[in-house]
């Protein structure tokens, strides 16, 4: 305990101080005898007097290098406790059935858009695989609003002709914001003769120069995916005009899909928000995300705008999620602690400034939130995530979290770990990259106020909660 560990220090230097002094005056009475000699170490005097000094002021002016977490009082605790169970049962505890419904509706509905989108490729352009993946807050039970926004990988191909060769990399640290895991997608023609005109019409449409060589755009592909979507969404609109209404909205650079059921088609009565990413399978259950960088390739000299892909590692997301589910207890409270932090993190931004909001979401984003749990998930006995424990383990994440803001150091789960536990089958290409901190090019004083604010924070969970009673928390992409 940091106590005890203080008041250790200062009874140690306390004891030293005692016997330098106690020393001295046995020095001193020894000179006095008449028939001593003038002592021959008069510089062990002065030394002895200079420990007695230092002494003295480290027992009674301690350094502390970091201000101990305050501890609150048992009623203030009490009070914290009550306040978020209560706040997760009238806002976050979802019925199943809504969930079946919403997912099963936007599954239909996406299914058949990809479905037409299939059929009517082109030999010399991109194509959807299909099929889609089904990712973020609401596929994998943390989210804190209803059940009315799924984010989709869209899985799509390039021509036969063709490959892939992806690279993988990390942003610079010079870079004031998280980029996490990136990639360079060159396009290689395959050693097939045939489809040279099919070769051409792709390059020229969905590359760029890099390096000498080709590569995929994402600015291109994104454009394209637009499009196509669009064009399909015109062919089964009709189809579903008694059910429900569809409606596309570019937001930033993404696609979403908005579902507004009639009421006699569905029980569950809610508007639905469809995220639509169009990504490449580049084997291994590993996927490059089309996202738009747009100004922050100014900051990435050595990359050629448009060139950028985020890497996203979903399965691997949620084998490790269905490891967790069959190795904690069946009331684990890992899930819970995700949603109440991320609560929290929405709430407390209310009062800041608009600049250090944002800056605040960029670091205690979801993705930086769920990386962190998993890191704490392996530190410590999995049984230790009962229900029971709920407060402890929010706790040890607060703690968690202000320990790596201090130490400005959050690395990537997957990206360049090689720690990763063996079960997830992890390929090596992914382990090999070179570590992805993903705190990295954050100046060290808007961590520490982010640290400071996170811990305010949590000491007034219960206060700030009383003053934003709301239904739902809004979405933000």
């Amino acid at each position: 305990m940091p106590g005890h560990s203080g008041r250790r220090c200062r009874l140690f230097w306390l004891l030293a101080s005692c016997l330098s002094a106690a020393f001295l005056c046995l020095r001193s009475e020894l000179a006095t005898q008449p028939d001593e000699e003038p002592s021959p170490l008069p510089v062990l005097q002065l030394s002895l007097a200079f420990l007695l000094c230092y002494s003295l002021i480290k027992s009674w002016c301690p350094v502390c290098p970091h201000p101990p977490c305050p501890v609150l009082a048992p009623s203030a605790s009490l009070a914290r406790k009550a306040a978020l169970e209560s706040y997760y049962e009238q806002r976050l505890r979802v019925s199943p059935h809504v969930v079946g419904h919403s997912r099963a509706h936007v599954s239909q509905i996406v299914g058949e858009l990809l479905r037409v989108g299939r059929t009517e490729q082109d030999g010399g352009t991109l194509a959807f695989r299909g099929d889609f993946l089904q990712i973020g807050s609401t596929c994998e039970q943390h989210q804190t609003n209803s059940p009315d926004c799924f984010d989709l990988l869209v899985p799509i191909k390039v021509p036969q002709v063709l490959q892939l060769d992806p690279s993988f990399q990390t942003a610079p640290q010079t870079v004031p914001f998280s980029l996490g895991g990136t990639a360079i997608c060159r396009v290689k023609p395959c050693s097939k003769p045939e489809g040279a005109r099919c070769r051409r019409e792709f390059m020229e449409s969905f590359c760029v120069r890099f390096e000498k060589q080709r590569a995929l755009s994402s600015a291109q592909v994104l454009r394209w995916f637009h499009a196509k979507v669009l064009r399909c969404l015109r062919v089964i609109r009709f189809q579903w005009e008694q059910r429900c209404s569809i409606s596309l909205v570019p937001h930033r650079d993404q696609l979403i899909l908005k579902l507004l059921p009639r009421a006699d088609y569905l029980c569950c009565h809610i508007s639905l928000s469809v995220r639509l990413i169009p990504a490449l399978h580049v084997g291994d259950s590993v996927f490059l995300v089309a996202e738009s960088y747009r100004g922050k390739e100014l900051l990435l000299p050595a990359l050629t705008p448009g060139t950028l892909w985020a890497v996203y590692l979903s399965k691997h997301e949620h084998k490790f999620l269905n490891w967790l589910r069959a190795q904690t207890p069946s009331n684990s409270c890992h899930l819970k602690c995700l949603q109440l932090m991320k609560v929290l993190r929405d709430l407390g931004c209310r009062e800041f400034d608009q600049r250090f909001s944002v800056q605040w979401n960029t670091i205690l984003c979801t993705y930086n939130m769920k990386t962190a749990l998993f890191h704490l998930l392996l530190k410590g006995p999995l049984d230790a995530w009962d229900e029971r424990f709920l407060m402890e383990r929010l706790q040890d994440l607060v703690l968690f979290w202000r320990e790596r803001l201090q130490k400005q150091e959050l690395m990537h789960f997957f990206l360049g770990n090689k720690n990763v536990p063996d079960f997830l089958t992890v390929p090596r290409k992914i382990k090999e990259v070179l570590p992805v901190n993903l705190l990295a090019g954050f100046d060290a004083a808007l961590l520490d106020l982010v640290s400071f604010q996170l811990l305010k924070t949590w000491n007034c969970a219960h206060l700030i909660m009383k003053l934003h009673n709301h239904k739902h928390l809004p979405r933000s992409y």
